[in-house]
């Protein structure tokens, strides 16, 4: 099997994503694209307040479909990609997954597996500026709401994706 060229970083809210992610392309000379730089610099400061889910569901959605388009050109290059957008549900790793074969683009699933407990202690660790992870805090009703839809791979789709568990993940 060739080595993969598009590796999908998944788990839920503070698993340690984004710090995997960067020391993973680092590690294989690859270009790494998160979700929450492309948010930042895109969005979050014309964002409602109170934020509306609604209103952030729609353009996560539009970010990571131009990733994807990007993306997708440099691995055809040979480079290898990380993303690093969060993959919380099944539906959205599949999809990715599937414009990787598609593309004839070798793929690999990453599972970074941390309790939940360990998960929110990170989050507020990161919300009193220990890291400089994220322009933005994120709130309890924030961190419930991506939990409430996470979607842990299963075994079918850790085969199907080349996967792996990374677990207590790296933050």
């Amino acid at each position: 099997m060739p080595d993969p060229l598009v590796h999908l970083v998944c788990g839920s809210t503070g698993a340690g994503k984004t710090t995997y992610a960067r020391r993973l392309a680092d590690s294989m000379g690859g270009l790494q694209f998160s979700i929450d730089q492309w948010m930042t610099a895109l969005f979050w400061m014309d964002s409602p307040q109170p934020l509306d889910p609604t209103w952030s569901i729609a353009r996560v959605g539009r970010c990571m479909d131009q990733i994807w388009t990007v993306a997708a050109q440099v691995a055809a290059r040979g480079t290898p990609c990380v993303l690093d957008l969060g993959f919380t549900r099944f539906k959205e790793r599949s999809l990715f997954a599937e414009r990787a074969r598609e593309a004839g683009l070798p793929l690999r699933l990453h599972v970074l597996d941390v309790p939940k407990e360990e998960r929110w202690r990170r989050v507020v660790s990161r919300n009193q500026g220990d890291t400089n992870q994220l322009e933005f805090a994120v709130t309890r009703e924030m961190f419930d709401f991506v939990e409430a839809m996470w979607e842990p791979p299963t075994e079918v789709e850790m085969a199907a994706c080349d996967g792996i568990l990374v677990s207590n993940g790296e933050s």
